[in-house]
């Protein structure tokens, strides 16, 4: 007996629609089990993960500080996938962003004016588009895997801002902690709502970046050329379109909102560079981005359930006792059923019994 998977000759529109829902419907069942058999009330886990986060404002403006980066960096993910480029490193682009935004601050913290900020966030997204730029002419040029060379750069990434906060960029007023000069108050993004919470604009550049790369996908040739290099790079070169442009293209403009995530959360929530900026935001992203079913508009919607998971993991950790790995655990299942759904919407299952052959007699010669 074998198990096949038979493309579907079209599949169900109802059910494309609703498979996010359902998977994280089963996302609830299966963590709610996961959490039964730690010795877990299932019934309090899932309220502290994703009701009790919702009731006060100060976990609101907390939701939107963990979603901002999570949807940029997923908007820029979903081009890329679109196109069939597995660009699997945006947490190392986010890094970068993060560091090459952070020079202007570091080097010159007596600069004082409101250029500041937005050359920062400019050169954020500069150094990420620049990173990102690494697999994707390594894919165009040498047909390079994609998902190996974006993988590896992010751990390159994350141990370079390592040895700069630890070694030249390291503050000499931090005694013995690694960590880079705190950014003066002009290298700050602002809070949207001074006055209630520390919400800043990193939300705004992430629901602007997602309208904005939805009407590119949905109104522009260029985005024309996006999705139908992905679904069929040759009937792509047949209508004009360059395999290698549109990889470029896409790993430059993914790697770019990577890029500006990492400077706005490095300049908005945390005020300076130290050795860990994010919790895994980059791969995480790639849950929203499938989950927001490669639509920017979707993703915005995906990027907050997410980040209340992160949110409420938070939370559990602390009233309920569960550890960052069943946390961690949480969010993969998420994807899991994710890409179990979207499997079955485009596959069905066939149960092939395979004939056993009868046992062919051997005769021995005798000596």
């Amino acid at each position: 007996m074998r198990i096949e998977l038979v493309k579907r000759p079209q599949r169900s529109k109802l059910f494309a629609a609703i498979s996010p829902f359902l998977a994280f419907l089963l996302t609830l069942l299966a963590g709610a089990l996961l959490f039964a058999i730690l010795g877990k009330d299932p019934i309090l886990t899932l309220y502290t993960y994703f009701v009790e986060p919702l009731t006060e404002v100060w976990s609101l403006h907390e939701l939107a500080i963990k979603a901002a980066p999570l949807i940029l960096i997923a908007v820029g993910l979903s081009v890329c996938f679109l196109s069939n480029n597995w660009n699997i490193g945006a947490e190392g682009q986010f890094t970068i962003g993060a560091i090459t935004g952070a020079i202007i601050p570091l080097y010159f913290p007596e600069w004082n004016s409101f250029a500041v900020l937005p050359l920062m966030l400019v050169m954020g997204a500069l150094g990420g588009a620049a990173y990102a730029a690494i697999p994707a002419v390594l894919k165009a040029r040498f047909n390079t895997n994609e998902i190996l060379t974006s993988l590896m750069l992010v751990y390159v990434a994350q141990l370079f801002l390592d040895w700069l906060v630890r070694g030249p960029w390291r503050d000499p007023a931090a005694m013995s902690f690694p960590q880079a000069p705190a950014f003066p108050s002009w290298a700050i993004l602002p809070e949207l709502f001074p006055s209630s919470g520390r919400a800043n604009w990193g939300i705004v550049f992430a629901v602007v970046a997602a309208v904005a790369v939805w009407f590119l996908l949905k109104k522009t040739l260029k985005g024309f050329e996006v999705r139908v290099i992905g679904q069929s790079p040759r009937a792509g070169r047949f209508g004009g379109f360059s395999t290698a442009k549109t990889i470029i293209f896409a790993f430059l403009l993914s790697g770019a909102l990577a890029g500006l995530a990492g400077i706005s959360e490095v300049s908005g929530a945390i005020g300076r560079l130290q050795p860990v900026i994010s919790p895994g935001y980059g791969f995480a992203a790639i849950i929203v981005a499938f989950l927001g079913r490669l639509n920017p508009l979707g993703i915005i919607a995906a990027g907050l359930v997410l980040a209340l998971s992160y949110l409420g993991g938070e939370a559990a950790q602390i009233a309920v006792g569960v550890t960052d790995k069943t946390v961690r655990a949480f969010q993969g299942m998420l994807l899991f059923f994710v890409l179990a759904c979207d499997t079955l919407i485009l596959y069905r299952i066939r149960f092939v019994r395979t004939a056993v052959s009868p046992a062919k007699e051997v005769s021995y010669g005798h000596g």
